[in-house]
């Protein structure tokens, strides 16, 4: 299949030279002016490549390519511009908003030369993301795997506010909506540093000594620490320290990424205040109320609380010896050891590594040999 190059000039008969010219080396697309430009880039997208040309009416090339680089960023962006436009062309290119670009007129060879670089860096790009999104998924399902060995009620808390999460992002048709779903699964990471006496006093609605208040107040920081230096996690990372502390006054909210981090914060700050306040006992009902009084703008946050319907246990409840438990399947129970050591809490699932954490405390006597669990299912 051949690469995709999109065209964009002022002048019809320039573009159908173009596709004259190219049609063999690539699947070459033309758009008249940049607003048509646009609109191909949105309808027929992803390009590998987009060429403009300087001069045209409306919308000139820098304009148009600005746009360009904010709609699809991953594609590589190329201007073809007359003598009179060199100094503009290399401040573009200077500034990173260019690639390359190429003096007009330009022939095949050296159209189908750059062209073919520009492709090639679109497939670098695209193998970069692709790898570094891997990474990313793979470093996140690492973090929260270890966080449910290490600390189950921690984990648990975390799995309840990222559905809270969940739901308010879609309700509110949140732009990439992962972002606030990870700052809620690694917003206890911290508590892997906490006495676990400690975490579970407040995760089960119970009052802490000051001191204890004063660890656990400091856990959102240490997760920010742990993951402020993996990439594409650093807003996520500020999303969980300002979790429950209060917002800098001074904030640009037109910077789209800095409105961002600001929303995702007081999602965050919001859900856990509810799923805390239901853990001891609130209605929803109080609950919102409580959340309405605390915060004076999140009111659509706090309406898309209370529509998500709470969970509920499975219809096909069963017990099952540790041994046969398999995989996916949802504790109905905690699990603690003799002494009173959770292991697990209820709600969490079973995936292979707990699996293997409970069946060697199982062969070791210190737990019961059989749990309650579920297949996982919601009220409706």
């Amino acid at each position: 299949m051949l690469d995709k190059i999109l065209f964009v000039d002022d002048e019809p008969a320039i573009l159908q030279g173009y596709q004259r010219l190219l049609h063999s080396d690539f699947k070459v697309i033309t758009a008249v002016g940049g607003p048509v430009g646009l609109l191909l880039l949105k309808r027929q997208g992803p390009f590998a490549v987009v060429v403009s040309d300087m001069r045209m009416p409306g919308m000139d090339g820098i304009e148009f390519l600005l746009k360009v680089k904010s709609s699809a960023p991953d594609t590589v962006r190329m201007m073809l511009t007359g003598q009179s436009d060199l100094e503009t062309a290399v401040n573009a290119v200077n500034e990173g908003n260019i690639f390359r670009f190429m003096c007009k007129p330009s022939n095949k060879e050296t159209l189908v030369k750059t062209l073919t670089d520009g492709v090639a860096q679109y497939g670098l790009v695209c193998a970069e993301k692709e790898l570094l999104e891997k990474t990313l998924r793979g470093t996140v399902h690492v973090l929260t795997e270890v966080l449910s060995l290490v600390s189950p009620a921690a984990f648990s808390r975390a799995t309840r506010v990222r559905r809270y999460v969940h739901h308010v992002a879609t309700k509110l048709s949140l732009v990439s909506p992962w972002r606030f779903e990870v700052a809620a699964m690694m917003s206890q990471l911290g508590c892997v540093t906490l006495d676990p006496h400690t975490i579970e006093v407040i995760y089960t609605g119970g009052e802490l000594s000051p001191e204890e208040q004063a660890q656990y107040v400091n856990h959102p920081l240490v997760a920010q620490d742990l993951l402020k230096n993996i990439p594409r996690l650093e807003s996520i990372a500020w999303m969980i320290a300002y979790q429950n502390r209060p917002l800098p006054a001074d904030w640009d909210l037109n910077n789209r990424e800095m409105a961002d981090m600001r929303l995702g914060a007081q999602i965050l700050s919001a859900a856990l205040i509810f799923d805390r306040l239901l853990r001891k006992r609130y209605s929803r009902v109080d609950a919102a109320h409580y959340l309405a009084r605390k915060f004076e703008d999140l009111d659509n946050i706090i309406e898309a609380l209370m529509e998500l319907e709470p969970e509920v246990a499975g219809q096909d409840t069963q017990t099952a010896h540790i041994a046969d438990l398999p995989a996916g399947m949802i504790l109905e129970q905690e699990v603690r050891t003799n002494t009173g050591l959770l292991v697990a809490a209820k709600g969490q699932e079973v995936t292979p590594l707990l699996l293997l954490k409970l069946k060697s405390y199982s062969a070791e006597g210190a737990i019961a040999d059989e749990v309650a669990a579920s297949t996982p299912k919601f009220a409706q």
